[in-house]
């Protein structure tokens, strides 16, 4: 590093909850999907998502997150549970309304991302 370039901050990550961003969702997850009663515990909420943000921003494999994220299964089925008890829509409609109440929210403008990659099984041409 040269003496004339300057020292630059680390950015933030971009895959832990804030605290601002968890006292607003958490209510939804302990509504949705509360702790079981019997049994092994779950992982803690936050931290799979977390991890599961993280494994949608990178695209990498279940299997490939860093150890810093609990374990990948039990991240992979807590997922797959709150997309199946629409946990996730619920969040993201709460994000919107808010959001919208700061009016942040052009719904005149939209995007979308996507991958295209091979099918993993091959198919029909």
């Amino acid at each position: 590093m040269s003496e004339n370039s300057t020292q630059q901050k680390p950015l933030p990550t971009i895959w832990r909850v804030p605290d601002e961003l968890w006292e607003l969702i958490e209510p939804i997850f302990s509504e949705h999907d509360p702790p079981k009663s019997t049994g092994r515990p779950r992982i803690e909420q936050r931290e799979a998502l977390d991890a599961v943000i993280f494994r949608m921003r990178t695209g990498c494999q279940w299997n490939r997150m860093p150890d810093e994220f609990p374990d990948d299964s039990s991240v992979h089925r807590t997922f797959q549970r709150w997309v199946e008890l629409g946990v996730l829509d619920l969040v993201w409609e709460k994000l919107i309304e808010e959001c919208e109440e700061l009016g942040g929210v052009d719904f005149e403008w939209q995007a979308a991302d996507g991958a295209m990659g091979k099918a993993r099984f091959g198919g029909t041409s």
